[in-house]
């Protein structure tokens, strides 16, 4: 199966094929479950509210069950794995650690914000990662091309401003102060998702709508509130 083929299977859930590596010691890429290193790495994730149609009608969407989208993310990369020959990896599940931020800024031109969120030249910081694909073939990789990051150039960096809090500062992120707010009645971060990412100037057009984004956010309570 070649990379167009993943795409659109990609596609069809709203996902897309997001770059991909030749995987080495070191990447931190798990064996294969025959015990070799995966000969290639597909990253497959969102760009702004891509998935969010697909997702948002699926059963575990509306089961009330917990985690519906790393559930209904298994289930749609699972099957996309299967039909390409490939294992899935997934961010999430607990140990062991994958370091999915690294092997995108391998996979293509991403690099942390100040937020700590990782920035696309063109999508900003609405995107991310669901999942990975792991090959024991060599698969014929596009060349990566390399672009500035774009917070090098950006005048006043208004996503360190924009927190109400002051979460962001540039040298961490105070996460108890964050989730005081967002945990606060009548709060806009709660409703239309962080202020502080909004702010960013890159990829607006990509934002999340506000269903979305309070998925999200109510997600990301949830899961500091359950430790």
């Amino acid at each position: 199966m070649d990379l167009l083929e993943i795409e659109r299977l990609a596609v069809a859930h709203g996902l897309h094929l997001r770059g991909g590596f030749h995987p080495m010691d070191g990447d931190g890429v798990p064996v294969l479950l025959d015990g070799r290193l995966p000969a290639t790495l597909l990253l497959i994730g969102n760009v702004g509210g891509s998935l969010w149609p697909a997702f948002s009608q699926s059963v575990e969407a509306g089961d009330g069950a917990p985690d519906p989208l790393n559930r209904w993310t298994e289930r749609v990369i699972g099957a996309i794995a299967r039909a390409a020959g490939a294992e899935p990896l997934y961010p999430f599940g607990g140990a062991p650690y994958l370091p999915f931020q690294r092997w995108a800024m391998r996979a293509e031109p991403v690099a942390p914000s100040p937020l700590g969120i990782l920035i696309h030249p063109d999508y900003g910081l609405w995107h991310a990662y669901r999942g990975a694909l792991a090959f024991a073939e060599r698969l014929v990789l596009p060349p990566r091309v390399e672009r500035p990051r774009p917070c090098d150039s950006c005048a006043g960096r208004p996503c360190l401003s924009a927190c109400p809090v002051g979460a962001f500062t540039g040298q961490g992120y105070d996460v108890p102060a964050c989730l005081t707010h967002i945990a606060s009645p009548g709060r806009v971060c709660m409703a239309a998702g962080c202020l502080a990412r909004r702010a960013c100037p890159v990829g607006t057009t990509y934002g999340y709508g506000e269903a979305q984004a309070r998925f999200h956010m109510s997600a990301f309570l949830a899961a500091h509130r359950d430790g």
